[in-house]
């Protein structure tokens, strides 16, 4: 018998935040947001949680691929689109926002250690528990409102390394009961506050509850074009503040990869 996926109580609970929210529970299918973003393109945007227990296609980030359980027997994942409405103001920081509310969500004691990754990763001990992929589609042209859709992938039991470029953690590392199910209703409810908290108020409330769980403050670190600095954590727009040799890089572009030059002992 599958475990459960708690559709009706999730609508139930979202209901007064998200009038006419859907949750759907797909055993199979490319890619969650993929699909949320086609949908958007055939003029379907109202609000809707989609969740695959299983993807062939999934994406993260400049394209790199998001494995989830494949098949039966296989140790169990978390894989959610969440797709709605959105305007705000500015949309900088929007991806850290999203992180810090399902830290909080996964280690609300900060006692397992999940740390923030500029500017979309959850990292526990130096190692990948998941990731989070942040798309829009224009609703009306030169309109500031866009259809957005937050793709987030957890590692809920344990991985193997092979092929990967960061070493995988899973929850059930410290919380060896947790079912996807039941995390994904633990998530939900506080990130679809959170994002509607950003979009009233952007990433300032933010701001420092990121700043407890960032993994490279402090740290020297290299971006993808080679250049080599000092984190200093991110400003109040989300951007990453880099000091390099020549003065203070800001970083405001998800299409720069940043990674820590050592890992602390």
């Amino acid at each position: 018998m599958a475990a459960p996926w708690f559709e009706d109580e999730i609508a139930q609970s979202l209901a007064p935040l998200l009038p006419g929210l859907r949750v759907e529970v797909v055993a199979e299918i490319d890619s969650t947001n993929s699909e949320l973003m086609r949908r958007s393109r055939d003029g379907e945007t109202a609000p809707v949680l989609l969740v695959a227990e299983r993807q062939t296609a999934g994406r993260g980030r400049l394209g790199r691929p998001w494995q989830s359980a494949q098949d039966a027997g296989e140790p169990p994942s978390l894989t959610f689109s969440l797709g709605l409405s959105l305007a705000p103001r500015d949309w900088s920081g929007l991806s850290l926002a999203v992180g810090a509310s399902v830290a909080q969500s996964l280690d609300p004691s900060r006692s397992a250690g999940v740390a923030l990754k500029w500017p979309n990763d959850l990292w526990v001990q130096e190692r990948k528990l998941g990731g989070i992929l942040i798309e829009t589609a224009l609703l009306q042209p030169d309109a500031l409102e866009r259809y957005l859709v937050i793709g987030i992938g957890i590692n809920i039991g344990p991985r193997e390394a092979a092929g990967m470029s960061t070493p995988p953690a899973w929850l059930k590392e410290w919380r060896p009961a947790a079912t996807p199910g039941e995390v994904l209703r633990e998530i939900v409810g506080p990130l679809v506050h959170d994002v509607q908290l950003f979009n009233e108020r952007g990433f300032v409330p933010f701001a420092a509850r990121f700043a407890e769980r960032d993994l490279l403050r402090g740290r020297d670190v290299r971006l993808s074009d080679g250049t080599e600095g000092h984190c200093e954590g991110v400003g109040w727009g989300g951007e990453l503040l880099v000091r390099t040799a020549t003065g203070v890089k800001t970083i405001s572009s998800a299409e720069v990869s940043v990674r820590p030059v050592r890992m602390p002992p």
